[in-house]
């Protein structure tokens, strides 16, 4: 992880890759918390939840200060700004992508509304007799 700095994208992605990261973060945009307050929900140490925590603030998606001994932790949401760029450049070429299926179902559709119902043919009824053995 030590190369990460050097890649900012890889960075976010590798922080908010883990479920209890994202829920720090959800957390943390309700306001800031401190380590003890954003460690209670889930079942490991604070070492583990620090961990966790400086994996996030590598990233720059938190920033840790001290007031006294309380170290509350604040989301920094621009740091979400790399990843977020990145993802849109792909929104839109799949929204395009999607856009074109789209009108293709459509004329495919007014092509096929566009198409008289075939008649029905009826199978032909055999005029041979069978016999019985």
């Amino acid at each position: 992880m030590g190369n990460m700095l050097a890649d900012p994208l890889s960075a976010t992605l590798a922080a908010i890759a883990d479920p209890t990261r994202r829920a720090i973060l959800a957390r943390l945009a309700k306001g800031e918390a401190s380590v003890t307050e954003l460690a209670e929900p889930f079942a490991m140490s604070l070492p583990a939840i620090t961990k966790h925590l400086k994996v996030l603030e590598r990233a720059g998606l938190l920033t840790r200060t001290r007031q006294a001994q309380w170290r509350p932790c604040q989301l920094r949401p621009e740091g979400l700004r790399v990843a977020a760029d990145w993802i849109d450049r792909y929104r839109v070429l799949w929204e395009e992508r999607f856009d074109r299926m789209e009108a293709y179902l459509d004329e495919l559709q007014r092509a096929e509304d566009a198409t008289p119902p075939a008649k029905r043919v009826e199978p032909k009824k055999s005029t041979r007799v069978r016999r019985r053995c």
